[in-house]
């Protein structure tokens, strides 16, 4: 009798649930049907998948024949496609737009960053398929009030997460605005109190090694008392040295400039952190690309005539830009890359080897780089040029992003209940990578950009 009840009961809230799930209006359910889902986990991809959205939200997922759709959902139709998480860049500068003059861009553009120039590239963003992004180092009421806007759904958008202005040592000259200095560590945990009760997600560290050991570790730990993660260049052995022995939670670029490898002291204290997992791991965005791929793009600047980095910017600030990198291989910024380039692979295996977990970033915005086109164009290097397993790559530009920032509950897979970020591309990307240049489908929160 008591399994009688039992049984019924379970029935009744089934039912229940299933007449409450079908009840809601038709318009707010999407179901992509019949393509390969690379899930973010890093499991088996699910063949002839069925994914629901509700909403904002994935409700459920299976496959074809096994998931009943509901009647008068829309049908978006994944036959013969990957279906992913939208993607995440971690390093990505979105009040920079590919201009070669840093100087000029800095005294010029003020005027023009929440309004114009910051919109546009995170539209950029969200259109190449990336729906999240860790935006690093820009003026700080620039940088909420865009990240804000998007979030309310004002503006298109990647979801941002915003450092604010760089904290170093000295500010460079003219970039007073978006990079503060510390004179003390009194002063630096001020700086960093300021910016946690403005609201910003993390905090951007460079040129650590400038600073005191005091003024350092009063910037992380304060950081770390407000619940803010450290973010910090990798630049120079003893950036990373120093990183080490205060605790910052990620590391930016490959660095050490043409020095073939990384000092063996450098990585015996990365393979010490690495072992602690207690502390979890340890997280490094190496950023190569625009490395790598410069005397690419110098030597067949068609490269450049993609148009895809025009969206949202004025005539004449497309015209500016392209009149600046006008000589791909006059350049200041690149003069050294191409002593740099053949050392990058080598790092990037040193830090794997260490045990050290790969994030995807793209330092986009640099000079040449532009925000539509970088974060497949660094996947791309890692498995084609590095060897890289491509569902490695994948993760490192959904799962552990989500994870590092701390919203892997509601992001970073696709997951019944998390928010559904999902793009989707004709073809298998577990085979040919290249083919994220051209997503097709981008889902954010829900709603279709794409």
């Amino acid at each position: 009798m008591a399994f009688e009840l039992n049984y019924r009961k379970t029935l009744l809230i089934n039912l229940l649930a299933l007449f409450l799930c079908f009840s809601l209006p038709a318009q707010e359910w999407k179901a992509l049907v019949g393509g390969t889902l690379i899930d973010g986990y890093g499991s088996t991809p699910i063949q002839n998948s069925v994914i629901l959205i509700n909403g904002e939200k994935i409700h459920a997922v299976g496959q074809v024949g096994q998931l009943v759709i509901p009647e008068g959902a829309e049908l978006i139709s994944t036959e013969g496609m990957s279906v992913l998480p939208g993607l995440w860049d971690m390093h990505v500068h979105t009040m920079i737009t590919g201009h070669a003059d840093y100087a000029y861009w800095d005294e010029t553009y003020p005027p023009l960053l929440e309004d114009v120039i910051m919109p546009a590239s995170a539209h950029q963003l969200l259109l190449a398929g990336v729906t999240s992004a860790r935006d690093l180092g820009g003026p700080l009421k620039e940088s909420l009030a865009v990240r804000d806007a998007i979030n309310r759904g004002d503006i298109p958008g990647a979801t941002l997460y915003v450092s604010g202005p760089f904290i170093q040592h000295e500010p460079y000259p003219g970039t007073e605005a978006f990079r503060w200095g510390v004179k003390g560590a009194q002063d630096g945990r001020n700086k960093i109190k300021k910016l946690a009760n403005a609201g910003v997600d993390l905090i951007k560290l460079v040129d650590q090694d400038q600073m005191t050991l005091e003024e350092l570790r009063a910037v992380v730990d304060e950081a770390h008392d407000q619940g803010l993660k450290v973010v910090a260049h990798g630049h120079r052995p003893e950036e990373i040295r120093l990183g080490l022995e205060v605790g910052v939670d990620c590391f930016e670029h490959t660095g050490l400039s043409s020095a073939p490898e990384y000092p063996e002291d450098v990585m015996t204290k990365i393979r010490e952190r690495t072992a602690q997992m207690n502390l979890g791991p340890l997280f490094w965005c190496p950023t190569v690309e625009g490395l790598y791929n410069y005397e690419y793009v110098r030597d067949n600047p068609e490269h450049l005539d993609n148009t895809s980095w025009h969206l949202g910017l004025p005539d004449s600030v497309i015209t500016d830009i392209r009149q600046s990198i006008a000589h791909p291989d006059r350049l200041p910024y690149f003069q050294l890359t191409p002593s740099r380039r053949p050392t990058l692979e080598r790092k990037i295996k040193q830090l794997l080897d260490a045990g050290v977990v790969l994030l995807i970033g793209t330092d986009s915005g640099i000079p040449m780089k532009f925000h539509s086109q970088s974060t497949w164009n660094e996947l791309d290097v890692w498995v084609n040029e590095f060897g890289i397993d491509p569902m490695y790559a994948i993760r490192s530009a959904t799962y552990w992003p989500a994870l590092w920032m701390g919203v892997a509950d509601e992001v970073g897979t696709i997951t019944p209940g998390k928010t559904a970020d999902i793009i989707a591309v004709k073809g298998d990307v577990l085979r040919h990578i290249s083919l994220l240049q051209d997503v097709d489908l981008v889902i954010k929160h829900g709603k279709r950009y794409k």
